[in-house]
């Protein structure tokens, strides 16, 4: 299939690219691969062109922003991070577009900061790695808690979506995974963490307060379409206090898009078009941590129906950006 959009895409600069090591604890990134994520090289334009992928929308590394402590130090390299990817996006206007890092550490800040990528730089939304540390290093604040709800205000009033990123657990939250490093970053861990900070949000009661508020998950859902009807079923069977007003399935299927990035399998695809629609489901590739190559093989000869490749692999992106 040729004009395919692709998203999570990414690439780091100089204050972020360091820290990718925590990213994936226990495990040694290379130097050729730490040069592959830093800036946007010509050859990403070459493989696009022979994979038959129109456009790309680039995000920063993770968890980059997400693990800065000092607040005013976090809105400083969101700042220069976004700036940076505006100038590369601006060399190829049709090819590459953005998604913005937002110092969540100050939800004020981060209101601000979307609101100037998305007015000054036409970005098409925001790209946030999971939780965000601040004070020290063991503090996680999610996203479902009040002092983000006028945060989630303003999403909603510039009509742009937000990715939600995975990033692992705090080290103090490791025990499941101790002796058991295979079972870290993506091999699991990443959909554990941020499915269930997914489904902070479903249960908040935050969709209630801002139906229009779009959130996308990668990596097929982050395991939520095979469990969401149990999810949802058991809560609504002792909700215990849960805030949301409709059952949880609802919220997954109507504020909620999911993308193929690293997950290249008919099987699970194929489930979350049953629970969620295939208008529900976008292209990715989850490059430099996927190859190209292997995504777009997988996309383009998979057996499914020559309309939902197109809605998955263009038309769904195209409305939900407005491109």
């Amino acid at each position: 299939m040729t004009g395919k959009i692709a998203l999570e895409e990414h690439f780091s600069i100089d204050a972020t690219a360091n820290d990718m090591e925590s990213f994936f604890p226990n495990y040694q990134l290379s130097p050729e691969f730490a040069q592959k994520m830093l800036g946007i090289k010509p050859d990403r334009l070459e493989q696009m062109d022979a994979l038959g992928i129109e456009m790309i929308i680039i995000s920063l590394n993770s968890p980059a922003i997400q693990r800065i402590l000092d607040k005013d130090e976090a809105i400083k390299i969101a700042k220069l991070a976004n700036d940076t990817l505006a100038e590369e996006c601006a060399k190829h206007p049709t090819r590459f577009k953005g998604f913005a890092a937002l110092p969540m550490q100050d939800p004020d800040a981060a209101a601000e900061e979307l609101h100037r990528c998305v007015k000054d730089f036409g970005f098409k939304g925001a790209l946030v790695n999971g939780y965000s540390q601040l004070g020290d290093t063991e503090t996680s604040v999610y996203y479902d808690l009040p002092e983000y709800w006028d945060f989630w205000g303003e999403v909603e009033q510039l009509d742009v979506p937000m990715y939600l990123h995975p990033r692992s657990p705090l080290y103090s939250q490791l025990k499941p995974y101790e002796g058991h490093p295979w079972l870290m970053a993506a091999a699991w861990a990443f959909s554990v963490e941020t499915g269930t900070h997914a489904l902070r949000l479903m249960c908040s009661g935050l969709f209630d307060k801002y139906p229009g508020l779009q959130v996308i998950l990668g990596h097929l859902g982050e395991l939520l379409p095979a469990n969401i009807w149990r999810t949802s079923h058991r809560i609504a069977l002792r909700p215990l206090g849960c805030p949301a007003k409709r059952p949880i399935s609802e919220y997954l299927s109507n504020n909620f898009y999911i993308t193929t990035s690293g997950h290249f399998r008919l099987a699970p695809l194929q489930l979350a078009m049953t629970e969620m629609g295939s208008d529900r489901i976008m292209f990715a590739t989850d490059y430099p941590f996927e190859e190209m190559s292997e995504a777009v093989e997988w996309f383009d000869a998979m057996e499914i129906g020559e309309s939902e490749r197109q809605k998955i692999g263009r038309v769904n992106a195209k409305r939900l950006f407005k491109l």
